[in-house]
């Protein structure tokens, strides 16, 4: 046994899996599931792409094995999958996979039993792989158990335990609101309903989340306020950040309407974060503007890096007077709160371009004197004063 283990190890480290060993395939998913039937044994898929550092520590350091090897070997027709290659993006798309490295555990006629997502270690993939091969730990059977009593709180968040291993938000939320559809909203305000709430709801419309809104005082007590908030908050970033990333402004503004009827600051503070963020990507820097005259004196006043951030883009991208004014204050701001090179140099090139030169000449030479006592380099600065004209 120990020879064929020292084999196995050999196998694997030379060429990356022990393909015809250990029975992975990264072509033909058909062929598994003929052989998993041939064989009455069940499928373990791993999905991965060669640019997930994730996948690829996993197939380092775990995979390598000789446990998991032999309870992969033993129990399951094993094959992976490049998501970025004609299976893998099958399988992808198949089982609705959206983050790496996913794990899949089917039967033959590809029904999920189990499934994981993201990087395990060593200890916890084993215990995991242990968990796939007990029936009443897999999913079909949780779920049965579930639906016999879909108002049964301990069943539907064991089922969820499971779900949220593996399966994306949409199912696991589609079993929290078929729960709490049994629930009045007098039996709603309760820890374990709470569980399920803060586990399962992402939709920002529904029933439970606009409940929760309204009793949020309640909630917190039976939790905590940090983590009701908390819940109010990912909701929000689930709802916007999506469109923030495909930059998608008409689906944003949309969307942007409901989330700013919450009306928490630290909502309508990330509303602005997501404004700004939009705004910038797409270079629409009218609506910056807008957003940011209106805003950052409100949720950014004490955040000097943010404070900056805002004036630097001021300086590259907005010539109006008035609104360059405006950046002045916010960087003097940020010197208030952190007096730094790049502050100093971002407000005398501020000055500059509103044509305010003793100013502009004021905080480069400030700017200059930080520099020389630092020690750092001093082109940047030494081109700043060319532009002004001093020595």
């Amino acid at each position: 046994m120990r020879f064929l283990f020292l084999l196995l190890i050999f196998i694997f480290t030379q060429n990356g899996i022990a393909q015809t060993n250990l029975k992975f395939e990264e072509s033909d998913y058909q062929s598994v599931l003929k052989q998993s039937k041939a064989e009455q044994k069940p499928i373990f898929i791993m999905l991965y792409a060669n640019w997930c550092p994730h996948c690829t520590k996993m197939k380092k350091e775990v995979f390598t094995n000789p446990l998991v090897i032999d309870l992969l070997n033993k129990n399951y027709i094993c094959t992976w999958q490049d998501v970025e290659k004609s299976e893998g993006i099958m399988l992808k798309n198949k089982f609705n996979t959206k983050s790496l490295p996913a794990f899949l555990f089917l039967d033959s006629n590809e029904t999920v039993l189990y499934s994981l997502k993201g990087e395990y270690n060593l200890t916890n993939f084993i215990l995991e792989i242990k968990n796939a091969l007990d029936p009443k730990k897999g999913l079909p059977y949780l779920e049965k158990e579930f639906l016999l009593d879909p108002s049964n709180a301990n069943k539907c968040l064991e089922f969820m335990t499971t779900l949220k291993k593996g399966k994306e938000r949409e199912e696991l939320s589609k079993t929290a609101h078929q729960y709490l559809a049994t629930q009045t909203e007098d039996q709603l305000i309760s820890e374990i309903n709470w569980r399920v709430i803060s586990n399962g709801v992402t939709d920002i419309k529904s029933r439970e989340f606009q409940f929760v809104l309204q009793h949020q005082k309640e909630f917190e007590a039976i939790t905590s306020p940090i983590r009701v908030e908390r819940k109010i908050t990912n909701i929000v970033t689930e709802l916007l950040k999506p469109y923030t990333e495909n930059l998608d402004t008409i689906s944003y503004n949309k969307q942007r309407q409901i989330a700013k009827t919450i009306q928490i600051q630290k909502i309508d503070s990330l509303i602005f974060s997501y404004d700004m963020l939009i705004a910038e990507r797409t270079e629409n820097w009218s609506a910056y503007k807008n957003a940011t005259i209106e805003s950052v004196e409100k949720y950014i006043w004490d955040n000097p890096t943010l404070l900056k951030a805002v004036a630097q883009n001021y300086l590259k991208h907005i010539i109006a007077p008035n609104s360059l004014k405006e950046a002045v204050k916010w960087a003097k701001r940020s010197l208030e709160l952190k007096d730094t090179y790049d502050g100093n140099i971002l407000i005398s090139k501020l000055y500059l371009k509103i044509n305010d030169k003793n100013s502009a000449i004021k905080y480069a030479r400030k700017s200059k004197d930080i520099c020389v006592s630092m020690n750092w380099d001093l082109k940047e600065i030494n081109q700043l004063f060319i532009e002004l004209g001093i020595k």
